[in-house]
C-alpha cells in the first residue's frame, strides 16, 4: 500500500525514523478524514514493508499561525454530514498508534486537544514544550472526551483528575503535564530541531534492532534533552486536594453538590461557572464512559469499540453534539439550548441508551500496552 496522497500529512523517512507531519497550519493542524486516512496509510505502509528497521516514529506539526500540534478532530465536518465515518476511521488510527511496536514520540509544541490528543496521548513518549496547551473540551459541543480517553485517562491519572478534565476541559500547561505524568519530557521549543536530529542519528549508529532496543534508542536521545521544570506552582498541583475532594464523588450531581459547598473558593466558583456551560448530557455520558472504561474495558480496543457506539449516538437527530457545534463554530453564539437543560433532568435510562449495540460496530482486536505515563 502507498501513503495516500495528500499535503495535509508529511510522511517521511529520515535513517530509521519515521516522520509524520501534521501540515494543516491554517486551521492549527485539525485533523480531517484525509489526515486521518493519511495517517493510516503510512502505519500501513510501515508496517507493511518486511526490509523496514524504523526504531522510532515521530509526530510533529509545521508552523502555524499560533504553536499548534493539534487542536483537534474536524467536527465541524462531522456536523455537515452527520456520518460516523469520521469517527470510526480516527479509532482505527487511535488503535494502531496504541498498538504500535515501534515507540511514537509526540512533540507537543503548540495547543493539542481532542484529536490531537487521540493520536499522541498513546504512543509512548509526549514532549511539551513552552508553548504545549493541553485540553479534551468535547463537554462544551454536546460530544464527551473521545479518541480513547475513556481508557487512558482512569489508568495514567487518577479517577478524580480524569472526572475533573473530562467534565470540565480545564486547559493544562507544561508543568501540569509534567506533575500528572501526561507529558513524559519537557523540551524547550527552540531545542526540537536538534532533538529530531539527534534522534535520526541515534537510530541510524544503532546496531540492534528490536522491540526493547529500538525503545532504549529513543529513550536516551530523550533523557539527554530533558529539562526539569517547577511544578509546584501549577494548576494542579495547587488544586490538587479540591479537585481530589469535589471529583471523587459518585456522581455528576454529587460533584455538583460539592463544589457548592466550597464556592467561596476560586476554584470552587470558576468549576462551578464551567460546568454550568457544558451540555449536561455530555456531562453525565463522560462520567458512565470513564466509570466503564475503568471497570469495563480491559483492552483500548474494547474502549473503542465502546466510544464508538457513543459517539454514533452523539450523531442522533435533536441531540447536543449538533446544538453545540453550531453555538461554537457555526454561529459562534456560545448560547447553546441544551435538551435537557439541566443536569437532573438527564436520566439513567437516557444514557444507557449511549452505549446500545449499533448495527454498524467498529470491531478492533489487538489489546495494547498501556501508555507510558512516566520518565
Amino acid at each position: 500500500m502507498t501513503a495516500a496522497k495528500t499535503t495535509q500529512i508529511l510522511h517521511s523517512r529520515s535513517g530509521n525514523l519515521g516522520i509524520l507531519c501534521l501540515n494543516r497550519p491554517n486551521a492549527l493542524h485539525a485533523l480531517t478524514l484525509e489526515m486521518v486516512h493519511g495517517i493510516r496509510d503510512a502505519f500501513q505502509d510501515w508496517r507493511d514493508d518486511d526490509e523496514t528497521s524504523l526504531k522510532a516514529i515521530l509526530l510533529k506539526s509545521s508552523k502555524a499561525k499560533r504553536p499548534s500540534f493539534c487542536a483537534g478532530g474536524d467536527v465541524k465536518a462531522v456536523y455537515d454530514n452527520a456520518d460516523p465515518t469520521f469517527f470510526h476511521d480516527e479509532y482505527q488510527v487511535n488503535h494502531a498508534i496504541a498498538t504500535s511496536r515501534v515507540p511514537i514520540i509526540s512533540l507537543w509544541d503548540g495547543v493539542v486537544m481532542g484529536g490531537g490528543v487521540g493520536i499522541s496521548i498513546h504512543g509512548k513518549y509526549r514532549v511539551a514544550t513552552e508553548n504545549t496547551l493541553f485540553a479534551m473540551p468535547e463537554t462544551a459541543i454536546g460530544l464527551f472526551p473521545d479518541v480513547g480517553s475513556m481508557f487512558w485517562m482512569t489508568r495514567l491519572i487518577s479517577r478524580p483528575l480524569a472526572n475533573f478534565l473530562g467534565l470540565t476541559g480545564q486547559r493544562l500547561k507544561a508543568p501540569d503535564l509534567i506533575h500528572s505524568g501526561l507529558a513524559t519530557h519537557y523540551v524547550p521549543s527552540k531545542d526540537l530541531a536538534d532533538l529530531e536530529k539527534a534522534l535520526i542519528d541515534a537510530t541510524i549508529s544503532s546496531p540492534t534492532s528490536g522491540d526493547d532496543d529500538d525503545d532504549a534508542v529513543a529513550a536516551s536521545v530523550l533523557s539527554s534533552y530533558h529539562q526539569t521544570i517547577p511544578t509546584d506552582d501549577s494548576f494542579l498541583v495547587l488544586n490538587q486536594e479540591r479537585i481530589e475532594k469535589s471529583f471523587s464523588a459518585k456522581s455528576v450531581e454529587d460533584i455538583v453538590s460539592r463544589l457548592m459547598e466550597n464556592d467561596d473558593s476560586e476554584f470552587g466558583t470558576n468549576t462551578l461557572q464551567t460546568i454550568s456551560k457544558m451540555s449536561p448530557t455530555s456531562l453525565k455520558l463522560t462520567f458512565e464512559g470513564l466509570s466503564r472504561g475503568a471497570t469495563e474495558c480491559d483492552t483500548i480496543a474494547q474502549d473503542l469499540e465502546m466510544e464508538y457506539r457513543m459517539a454514533k449516538a452523539c450523531l442522533r437527530n435533536g441531540s447536543d453534539f449538533f446544538e453545540g457545534v453550531r453555538a461554537v463554530l457555526v454561529d459562534k453564539d456560545h448560547d447553546p439550548k441544551w435538551n435537557p437543560s439541566t443536569i437532573p433532568e438527564v436520566t439513567e435510562e437516557m444514557i444507557e441508551e449511549f452505549f446500545a449495540p449499533t448495527d454498524d460496530e467498529l470491531v478492533l482486536s489487538i489489546p495494547a500496552p498501556m501508555p507510558s505515563s512516566k520518565l
